[in-house]
C-alpha cells in the first residue's frame, strides 16, 4: 500500500469537485464504495492509487492534478469569477471540473488562444516564471506594417511607457507585414499591446498560439477546451516549440 494515504472526503471532494460538506453528503447517503464496500466513515482513509472508489456506480480514477488546453474566445476574462463577464473557467464543461483550478496566466479580454488552466500551482508558477525561459508564442495582427528596426527594438529588451524593461523578445514579420508572430518570454500587463505602441504601431488582433513547446490543438473549437496529456505536459516545460 502506497504511503500516501488520504481521507475519502477529500479524495471524493477532488475528483468530483464538490464541497467537502457534499462529499460527506454522498457518504452519508451511502452513494460512496471502496473496493465493492458501502463506505460509511467519511473520514477513513484510502490509498488513492489502490483502491476502488466509486461515486453512484462511477469508478473515480485519481489524478492528483489535471491540465487543461483551453482555446479562450475573445470577450470572456481569464478569472476564477467575476460578477460582469464569463470566465475561462465557465468554459469547463461539467466532467472535467474539480476544485481549486484556475488560469495559469492572462490573456487580455479581446485576446484569443491557448489558456493552460490546471489546480497545481507549483507547476503553473514554474510555467509563468521569467526565470524558466518557458517561451508564449502569439499571432497578431497590426494597424500599420512592421519593420525590421521593430524586430531589432524588440530583440534588444524594449523599455515601455518610458520606464519598464522588457526581456528580449522575438518580432518575425511575415509575408504581409501587418501579420506577426510574437515570443515572450515573461507577461506583462498588456505586454505585446504596450510594446507595439512604443515602436509607433497598434494591435488589431492577438492570439497565443503556444506555450513552451505545446501549440494550441487546431482542432480545437473557440471556447473548447481538452486535458492534457502527460506527453504533452513534459513538452509545456520545453523552452520554445
Amino acid at each position: 500500500m502506497s504511503e500516501k494515504l488520504m481521507r475519502l472526503d477529500k479524495f471524493l471532494s477532488g475528483q468530483l469537485a464538490v464541497s467537502r460538506s457534499d462529499a460527506k453528503e454522498l457518504i452519508k447517503k451511502r452513494f460512496v464504495t471502496v473496493n465493492g464496500e458501502t463506505a460509511k466513515l467519511y473520514d477513513m482513509k484510502i490509498d488513492p492509487a489502490a483502491d476502488s472508489v466509486c461515486s453512484e456506480g462511477v469508478r473515480l480514477t485519481y489524478r492528483e492534478h489535471v491540465y487543461i488546453m483551453l482555446n479562450k474566445p475573445a470577450g470572456v476574462i481569464c478569472a476564477t469569477r467575476d460578477r460582469l463577464s464569463e470566465t475561462v473557467l465557465e468554459l469547463i464543461p461539467e466532467e472535467m471540473r474539480r476544485k481549486d483550478l484556475f488560469p495559469a496566466g492572462r490573456l487580455d479580454k479581446d485576446t484569443e488562444g491557448f489558456v493552460l488552466i490546471t489546480d497545481d500551482g507549483e507547476f503553473a508558477h514554474n510555467i509563468l516564471s521569467p526565470k524558466k525561459h518557458v517561451e508564449k508564442r502569439y499571432f497578431a495582427v497590426l494597424e500599420d506594417p512592421a519593420r525590421k528596426e521593430d524586430a531589432e527594438t524588440f530583440a534588444s529588451g524594449m523599455v515601455i511607457d518610458g520606464e519598464e524593461k522588457c526581456l528580449p523578445a522575438e518580432l518575425e514579420i511575415t509575408e504581409n507585414p501587418k501579420e506577426v508572430y510574437i515570443t515572450l518570454r515573461e507577461g506583462k500587463y498588456h505586454q505585446i499591446k504596450r510594446m507595439a505602441e512604443t515602436v509607433g504601431n497598434r494591435v488589431l488582433y492577438l492570439k497565443r498560439i503556444s506555450i513552451g513547446g505545446l501549440a494550441l490543438d487546431e482542432s480545437l473549437k473557440e471556447g473548447e477546451c481538452r486535458e492534457i496529456s502527460p506527453v504533452e505536459l513534459e513538452m509545456l516545460k520545453k523552452g520554445r516549440a
